[in-house]
């Protein structure tokens, strides 16, 4: 297929720039995967639409402050976005400008915290191997002061300190993401004891998410698209919990695209799941064969993403991209801080 297949026209004022209070005051479109007109709810029905002895799985990966502003010496404004921990204060991160920033180049980020640029490149798009000094305290002490949450780029806005947690699930724990697991900013603790309440078990996947999430599909033919590996854990009491709902008959209900991305690289032929740590550069794609995965809690996502790609495998190109014009029709709100969907 063709990436020019998945592609939708979407003002701008559909996407959302600030997120809705409270949490699970979220609009909720459900959609089944195969027939039937998508139904309008809120978030907080989420506990009446699932099925007691269904399995939610959730993405408890946290969101750090990885942005970072700076000038270099005595010059121009400049920008670091960390990547992946190297080690010993090492990072991979994306810098701009890069073209005027070479090996030995020093990036003042405030009083207490520099960057030092070790590589003039690894990898692709221009990135750096940065080595991050603080002046008192450690360096994760010094980012979570002097760093900016990193908001995606259709957020039109300066971050603010309430998109620190607002911008974090209520069950972020491990460090590691450069983005949200988005799906999951519509979950609430209250919600959560509404669904143990109907029935309905909850469970745990780690996958910490890298730039490409944001990444457009820039390839003619979708086959062709490559995603950077993603570290991820499958504990083994999710694994249990996974197999435990299979025997009674219950749904596994993925919480955003990382789940199935997790879910789906770590699936055994019978639907359950091998437990253990590995990286996935899976891209489920339109002919995907689901074995972990029975329904899917998600966002509304851009055009020719990778992330609509999963979707329109799970539900179809034509339901979902229909079912995004009826939402566009009756005013949902769009992208990480917009509306979502139960599709199944």
């Amino acid at each position: 297929m063709r990436t020019s297949d998945f592609d939708y026209e979407l003002p701008p004022g559909a996407i959302a720039q600030e997120a809705v209070e409270p949490r699970d005051a979220a609009r909720l479109m459900r959609l089944g995967r195969r027939e039937g007109p998508p139904s309008d709810h809120r978030f907080h029905d989420l506990p009446r639409l699932l099925r007691a002895g269904d399995l939610v799985v959730v993405n408890r990966s946290r969101v750090f402050p990885a942005r970072l502003l700076g000038r270099r010496g005595a010059g121009g404004r400049t920008e670091l976005l960390l990547l992946r921990a190297l080690g010993e204060d090492r990072w991979e991160a994306l810098v701009r400008p890069g073209r005027r920033l070479r090996a030995g180049a020093v990036v003042t980020i405030d009083d207490g915290l520099a960057a030092v640029v070790e590589t003039e490149g690894i990898g692709e798009e221009g990135r750096r191997r940065v080595w991050l000094r603080a002046r008192t305290g450690s360096v994760a002490a010094a980012l979570e002061r002097a760093g900016h949450v990193p908001l995606p780029p259709y957020i039109r806005r300066p971050d603010r300190p309430d998109d620190r947690a607002r911008y974090q699930t209520v069950y972020a724990r491990e460090t590691g993401s450069v983005a949200a697991p988005t799906a999951g900013l519509h979950f609430t603790r209250a919600l959560f004891e509404a669904l143990g309440a109907a029935g309905v078990a909850v469970a745990e996947v780690v996958l910490h998410i890298g730039p490409g999430t944001f990444r457009p599909v820039t390839a003619d033919e979708i086959e062709d698209h490559r995603l950077e590996p993603e570290p991820y854990l499958v504990p083994d009491e999710t694994a249990a919990a996974v197999a435990a709902a299979r025997g009674r008959g219950g749904r596994v209900v993925a919480v955003g695209t990382t789940v199935v991305r997790t879910l789906e690289s770590a699936a055994r032929a019978d639907g359950t799941v091998a437990a253990g740590e590995g990286e996935t550069s899976l891209v489920v794609r339109p002919g995907h064969c689901f074995r972990a995965v029975d329904a899917l809690v998600t966002n509304f996502h851009l055009p020719r993403s990778s992330l609509l790609l999963l979707v329109a495998a799970f539900a179809s190109r034509e339901r979902v991209l229909a079912a995004y014009a009826e939402a566009l029709r009756r005013g949902y709100r769009f992208y990480s801080y917009g509306d979502a969907m139960l599709v199944e």
